[in-house]
C-alpha cells in the first residue's frame, strides 16, 4: 500500500539512532518506490508540538512501519531526556 505525499503519519516503531520513538508524528514529503535491489521507502518530516521540524530524513521501512493519522486525532507531549523542549509523541 502506497501512502500519499503530505499525508500525516505516526511512527509505529522506534528509530533510536535518530532519537525518535514510536508514536511521533510527521508528514510524508517523498516516496521512493521499490526497485529490484531496494524496498519501498518514505522521506518524513517530524515535528515538535510547536511546529518546528526536529528531524527530516528517509524512513527506510515500508508503509508497515507508518500509520496514518485520523482526521480528529489528539496528540500528547513527551520531553526528550537531553532537552526541555517538548516533542510530539
Amino acid at each position: 500500500m502506497t501512502l500519499a505525499l503530505y499525508k500525516r503519519v505516526v511512527l509505529t516503531r522506534d528509530l533510536p539512532e535518530e532519537g525518535l520513538r514510536a508514536g511521533q508524528g510527521g508528514v510524508i514529503v517523498e516516496h521512493y518506490p521499490a526497485r529490484i535491489d531496494v524496498s519501498e521507502s518514505y522521506e518524513l518530516k517530524i515535528f515538535a508540538a510547536t511546529g518546528q521540524t526536529i528531524w527530516r530524513g528517509p524512513e527506510s521501512s515500508s508503509a508497515a512501519s507508518l500509520r496514518t493519522v485520523p482526521q480528529l486525532s489528539l496528540f500528547s507531549l513527551r520531553l526528550r531526556p537531553s532537552s526541555s523542549e517538548p516533542t510530539v509523541a
